[in-house]
């Protein structure tokens, strides 16, 4: 009788452990429906439309565009051969891969599959009449083929890119956006009407243009099935100024602007939005003439940049609005990442440096006797008198360098002066900018007849070596091999980039992460 019990007892006990397991599967089952639910609804009341804008509007065409709000936009619309990520590394788009096929001449295979937003098939021919028109006009991305003799049409999806000369990293001038040679058959390219809806490959597709708006929609035939895109209608706004572009955003009619404005605050105040600054392309640096006595010295270079206090010049003369810079491509290059190129400031690291070469500190300058006469560093620095921003980094350098012992006189010369004495490199420093390029190629600086007369056998060979390789590693590899000679050899000093900025609303949902070359990285996952 006692064992029946037992056995009863065991029975119910099974039955109630299988009731409560059944109940939590029930209610696991429950709660996940309903947050799916919950999931789907949050998803179906996101806002997928956003509003961006466009001041001084002149066309749509982005070849034909002067106006960089349009060139950013247009990245949505229409597509390169080769696009670049984030860290400016070259990447196919509707060219699959390319080839070096000799020192003038690159062989181009093209995405297939690929349809314009009108149906029509993308084709060799759309790439040989989009550098026709590019040769035949003068526009921002003109010089991406100024080399450019010759596009012979292998096959409908082969070209062949014949150029004057060699380009190093050639690659990174097929940038452009390529336009569809159908669209405009029979049209008078030049003069097409800017309220036209030309047709494009992107991400993104013109659905009307407007007098005050424009409209894109999101591109469903988007040959890159990989990003599905969140949202489904961009309205570009067009405004007759730039302030009327800051004061819509200020109220809250776009959800995002980016500008090289950096006053924009000024206009736009301080809050409300989000911000991110980004180094800009505007690039300036000191050459210094190594053909000169002294500083043909590297010991002398290597005090000098010893001197300069870089962050002085940013916040004394540009309120901390530009960014310090180390080496040329220190603004988020791939092959310049993880190092620094700057001797840095270090008064005491510029005296030990000249003391350890036989140089004496004496009346209040640096000086050496050589071959029974005395020398005192004694420099010229050119600089552009009509660039009164520049100018008035030339006296801080200058009072830097008199401060520790470094004779400096600045030569304030007109445009036409400046400029003859940059191509005779008739200067022992010079002030220089020059707007960098998307391309890592820096013959401007260790190539023949580079800006500071700099010779030094390795940097020749790793110049070399970089324009025929397409090994990442052996790049970064030979990349950072150059940027230790340039720390120790000192031919140039880097001091600043601008800052380029964008704004973005509060409730604008996603991953922004714009560089200068696309505002737009990862667009496809933005919301409201």
């Amino acid at each position: 009788m006692k064992s029946n019990w037992i056995k009863y007892v065991f029975v119910i006990f099974i039955i109630i452990i299988l009731v409560f397991a059944i109940y939590i599967i029930r209610r696991d089952e429950t709660e996940k429906q309903q947050e799916e639910a919950y999931t789907a609804s949050n998803q179906d009341s996101r806002v997928k439309e956003i509003k961006l804008g466009i001041a001084n509007f002149d066309t749509i065409n982005p070849i034909l565009s002067n106006n960089k709000n349009v060139q950013n936009i247009t990245k949505l619309i229409y597509e390169p051969l080769v696009n670049l990520t984030s860290d400016y590394k070259a990447e196919p788009c509707l060219a699959t891969e390319w080839a070096k096929e000799s020192d003038n001449s690159y062989l181009i295979k093209l995405r297939e599959n690929v349809r314009w937003s009108d149906g029509q098939s993308f084709t060799a021919q759309d790439v040989k009449f989009t550098i026709d028109r590019l040769k035949d006009t003068n526009t921002i991305y003109s010089a991406n083929v100024q080399d450019v003799t010759g596009i012979d049409i292998v096959d409908d999806y082969t070209v062949r890119i014949n150029l004057s000369k060699e380009v190093p990293f050639f690659e990174y001038n097929l940038t452009f956006p390529i336009l569809s040679s159908s669209y405009y058959q029979g049209e008078d390219f030049a003069t097409t009407s800017k309220n036209s809806s030309p047709v494009g490959t992107g991400e993104f597709k013109i659905t009307d243009v407007q007098s005050s708006y424009i409209t894109l929609s999101k591109n469903t035939s988007w040959w890159n099935k990989e990003k599905d895109s969140i949202l489904e209608t961009i309205t570009v706004n067009l405004y007759s100024s730039v302030g009327e572009l800051y004061n819509s955003f200020k109220i809250g009619n776009l959800d995002f602007i980016a500008t090289d404005n950096n006053n924009v605050q000024d206009y736009i105040g301080t809050i409300g939005y989000g911000l991110k600054e980004m180094k800009g392309r505007e690039h300036t640096f000191l050459a210094l003439n190594t053909s000169n006595y002294f500083l043909g010295k590297q010991e002398v270079r290597r005090a000098i940049s010893y001197c300069i206090d870089k962050e002085n010049i940013t916040s004394s003369i540009f309120n901390s609005k530009y960014f310090t810079s180390s080496f040329s491509l220190d603004y988020g290059n791939w092959l310049y990442q993880d190092q620094d190129a700057s001797s840095g400031y270090n008064v005491d690291q510029a005296k030990q440096v000249l003391l350890d070469n036989g140089w004496t500190y004496r009346n209040s300058y640096w000086q050496k006797t050589e071959n029974s006469r005395t020398q005192i560093i004694s420099l010229n620095l050119l600089v552009r008198a009509s660039d009164s921003s520049k100018v008035a980094v030339a006296e801080n350098i200058k009072g830097q360098l008199e401060n520790q012992g470094i004779r400096i006189n600045v030569v304030k010369a007109s445009d036409e002066q400046y400029n003859n004495a940059i191509n005779e490199r008739d200067y022992d420093i010079a002030l220089c900018s020059m707007t960098l390029s998307p391309s890592p190629d820096l013959d401007i600086f260790f190539g023949t007849s580079n800006l500071a007369n700099y010779s030094n056998e390795e940097v020749t060979n790793i110049m070399n070596e970089v324009k025929n390789t397409t090994d990442e590693n052996a790049l970064k590899e030979r990349y950072a091999r150059l940027a230790e000679i340039y720390k120790t050899d000192v031919p140039y000093i880097s001091l600043y980039n601008n800052k380029y900025i964008a704004a973005y609303s509060s409730s604008l949902v996603g991953d922004i992460n714009p560089n200068w070359f696309n505002l737009f990285y990862g667009i496809e996952g933005w919301y409201k």
